[in-house]
């Protein structure tokens, strides 16, 4: 497995809807297997392949607890079939947006379908953390972050936070 570089906003590349991936076979299982890897390392409880600079429609993820066995989830094609109408409020962040974090709106629970790590279509039905994280997941495939459910107000001053601390990164690197 390898670790991969994850891109951080502001970058043009996470802004591209993900294109379908025609069947999960050995590559589309090795990025998913790194995707993980990349994600456990970083801290992170969601990955999409965006993030990563693959313009692929897979996501991976992991909400387990600390002190919980893992409970990883690789998803290909996710594609939400069913949300509900009750709204939950849950305090997000990404790793494309490192230490930025914001309230978003989302439904409390998803029914969706995805190919599996084998090829297999399945349904899943989630709520909570879980529906939250793979809405979260998901709309990175479609080009979305989650500063985009917020204010432009508040989009604007994290997009510009981030700008600027890349600035400062490039410069130092200089």
């Amino acid at each position: 497995m390898a670790f991969l570089s994850i891109i951080t906003a502001p970058d043009p590349r996470l802004k591209v809807k993900a294109r379908p991936v025609t069947r999960v076979d050995d590559a589309v299982r090795t990025l998913m297997d790194d995707m993980l890897e990349t994600m456990y390392r970083a801290i992170g409880i969601g990955l999409a392949a965006p993030q990563v600079g693959v313009g692929s429609r897979v996501i991976v993820l992991d909400n387990a607890r600390e002190g919980e066995p893992p409970q990883p989830l690789k998803l290909a094609n996710p594609e939400i079939l069913w949300r509900s109408l009750e709204l939950i409020a849950g305090n997000e962040g990404c790793l494309s947006l490192p230490e930025q974090y914001a309230e978003v709106l989302r439904p409390k629970a998803i029914r969706l379908r995805y190919l599996d790590y084998d090829n297999e279509i399945r349904e899943m039905g989630a709520d909570g953390l879980l529906a939250t994280c793979l809405q979260h997941e998901i709309d990175h495939l479609d080009g979305l972050l989650f500063v985009d459910h917020l204010s432009p107000l508040k989009r604007s001053m994290i997009l510009r936070k981030l700008a600027k601390a890349k600035r400062g990164r490039a410069s130092a690197a200089a």
